[in-house]
């Protein structure tokens, strides 16, 4: 009788999904016991038994997706890269279990290189420690950082004019900036808030805090959507209204998950992100997080004035009526505009 009351305790606690370790039930056989696989990858898969089970049916899924299986393999083909749960759902013995396995699936191809042509040389504040850069219409918007100087301007480009200034408290280190929605957002970086302004005047009228991401690197935006950088290999994706995190895609190649990027410019589809601390720029696809270019900037920093205050390549802004990119650098005196070339 005890024997019989404790396989039905063992029964009711499986089905109800109960405390026993279903990974001592079964496992997730991936082939060659690999962890590490790329886009559209067909890789054999199957199911461990251990308590050889009767499994009427297996289910793999990723980020909501299901993956077929076909011929014992199935292929990663998934929208989103970089960290991923597999799951497989089994359903066996008139009840069912979810078991999963990490992984890491990255960009089917490694970036191209690309280079650059300057097109014009514009003057540029050389006391600015830029942070973010972007166009709307003709007149360019800067953000700068460190304590006690951060600023947000609008800025005739072409003469270096600052046509429109506001200091930030000398508490908070701006960070990087879009327009959007006829507003310019301000990230600051590690005081967990964002500032709304008014883009018609700079008036700010709203702040935000930060939920999910811990600092605040780059901003950019596709007209419908807010991209924001936060020194992970994340770059999260923002709701329009209210600035909370609602998804992210991680910045990957088809070797490693990459966690560099910084200031922020969204260009036809694609991600344009400054590499922290290097004179280079990643081409990234805002869907999927694949880095897809690499452009060397190498060089460019030796054109502007030299000075003890000088610091790196920062600053990435489109223009989408010239066609051609903006950068500069933090404590910069120049802001080249680029034509940006494939090697």
């Amino acid at each position: 009788m005890k024997v019989f009351l404790v396989s039905i305790t063992a029964v009711f606690f499986i089905a109800c999904g109960g405390s026993k370790d279903t990974t001592k039930l079964f496992d997730i056989q991936l082939e060659g016991q690999k962890k590490q696989f790329q886009k559209n990858d067909k890789v054999g898969i199957s199911i461990q038994n251990k308590e050889n089970f009767t499994i009427s049916k297996v289910e793999y899924v990723i980020d909501g997706k299901v993956l077929p299986v076909t011929d014992g393999k199935i292929t990663f083909n998934i929208e989103k890269l970089g960290n991923k749960v597999l799951i497989a759902k089994i359903d066996y013995d008139d009840t069912s279990v979810d078991i999963t396995k990490k992984i890491k699936v990255l960009a089917e191809k490694p970036p191209e290189i690309y280079t650059y042509e300057i097109v014009n040389t514009f003057p540029h504040d050389q006391t600015s420690f830029t942070q973010g850069l972007e166009f709307s219409n003709d007149t360019l918007y800067e953000g700068t950082g460190r304590k006690g100087q951060s600023v947000l301007r609008k800025i005739d480009f072409k003469t270096g004019k600052v046509l429109q200034n506001v200091d930030l408290d000398n508490s908070v280190f701006g960070e990087g900036i879009t327009v959007i929605n006829d507003k310019v957002l301000q990230l600051t970086w590690q005081s967990g808030i964002g500032y709304v302004y008014n883009q018609s005047d700079l008036n700010k009228v709203e702040t935000f805090s930060y939920g999910k991401s811990k600092e605040g690197w780059g901003l950019c935006n596709d007209g419908q959507k807010i991209f924001k950088s936060d020194g992970t290999e994340k770059i999260w994706i923002l709701d329009p209204t209210n600035f909370t995190e609602i998804d992210f895609i991680e910045t990957v190649t088809n070797k490693s998950i990459f966690n560099k990027a910084n200031e922020l410019e969204y260009v036809n589809g694609k991600i344009y992100a400054n590499v922290w601390q290097k004179e280079s720029m990643m081409i990234i696809d805002a869907t999927s997080g694949a880095i897809e270019g690499v452009i060397n900037f190498g060089g460019l920093k030796k054109k502007v004035t030299q000075h003890p205050q000088l610091d790196v390549l920062n600053g990435v802004a489109y223009h989408p009526t010239r066609k051609t990119f903006f950068v500069t650098g933090k404590n910069w005196d120049k802001l080249f505009e680029v034509n940006i070339i494939k090697k």
